[in-house]
């Protein structure tokens, strides 16, 4: 079995506040975050070279010959089986993007010269490539997935609209309106679609997580595990163990877990003038361009906001913020923000 060493690479400052409190390669896009995807998809050991704060949670990378891959990495067939063809000192690069590297020994640096990668290779170097690479996300994982597991029955109970829907073990889905014809719909395992829910794909509800009655989710929107989602959430990507419970509009954001979102909290997701968003960039110390018309919310884990909190469009929320009051909250809420 290889063992593949997920390295924090240049693309770490550029995401935070997310990878305060986790590598690069623990970020969830799709069904399972990078590091998931390469353990369930390619059967390798997997361990972190991070930040040194993160090594007591998250473990030392091993010795010995190992693959050290970009933790920003998306993995897919293509450049997997090109990482797994290296030799010992070979490096592979990507338009001037360091790769991965096969070595015995911990490497003094990673060069970006080395061999070209072949084909198209997706790194996730800022947070709203999360949000906006998730579609595809979710058809790679799926399709993997309807190859390699078997779907429960869905219950007659429900309006199904197309048939590309995945349910995992102990899923509950009440009586609902599911149109799979938009995108794939995965619903884990013990996870549950309350009554009267909404859901137009791609949906990616994961383990144990909840959508709660009347929820309206369009797609492509990824639901980490043990969270509960309610209101109107549209292209977003919740980490994990965060709550957005009630009314309110979650658009083209990207939530940390832990992270608790009030009743009626709402992000806004386009300018007044559709001009193209800009977002405040940690390793730039200033805000930069994405190239697009929508983004909503970032928000590192453990913050949380107040019921009524009112997110203006391209706002970045720091980890641990505990944001409320009556007015727009700034758009760069640093993290331990109170109020």
């Amino acid at each position: 079995m290889s063992h593949v060493i997920l390295t924090d690479h240049a693309e770490r400052d550029h995401l935070l506040p997310l990878t305060h409190t986790r590598p690069v390669a623990d970020i969830r896009i799709g069904l399972w975050t990078i590091a998931e995807r390469w353990k369930r998809r390619w059967d390798v050991s997997v361990s972190y070279l991070t930040q040194e704060y993160l090594t007591p949670v998250y473990g030392a990378p091993r010795s010995g010959e190992s693959l050290y891959v970009n933790g920003a990495l998306f993995p897919t067939d293509e450049v997997v089986e090109q990482i797994m063809s290296l030799k010992e000192g070979e490096t592979l690069t990507f338009e001037g993007k360091w790769i991965a590297t096969r070595s015995s020994e911990r490497p003094a640096e990673f060069s970006a010269n080395g061999t070209e990668a072949r084909g198209d290779i997706s790194v996730v170097e800022r947070p709203w490539k999360i949000f906006q690479w998730n579609g595809w996300a979710i058809d790679q994982d799926m399709e993997w997935l309807f190859k390699n597991a078997m779907s429960q029955a869905v219950p007659s109970h429900v309006t199904l609209i197309g048939e590309r829907i995945f349910v995992d073990e102990g899923a509950e889905i009440l009586p609902s309106i599911i149109n799979a014809d938009e995108g794939w719909i995965y619903v884990g395992k013990d996870a549950v679609i309350m009554e009267g829910s909404m859901v137009r794909g791609s949906l990616a509800l994961m383990d144990h997580s909840t959508l709660k009655m009347g929820a309206k989710i369009y797609g492509p929107t990824t639901i980490g595990p043990h969270s509960k989602v309610g209101g109107e959430v549209n292209n977003s990507v919740i980490f994990g163990y965060s709550n957005k419970a009630h009314d309110g509009f979650l658009g083209n954001s990207v939530i940390g877990e832990w992270c608790n979102l009030g009743a009626d909290t709402n992000t806004s997701n386009l300018k007044n003038n559709y001009a193209e968003v800009k977002v405040f960039n940690y390793a730039l110390g200033r805000r930069e361009g994405t190239t697009s018309q929508f983004c909503g919310l970032t928000m590192g884990d453990h913050a949380k906001a107040g019921i009524n909190t009112m997110f203006n469009t391209g706002t970045v929320c720091g980890a641990f913020a505990n944001v409320f009051g009556g007015d727009f909250p700034h758009q760069v809420i640093p993290d331990f923000a109170w109020g």
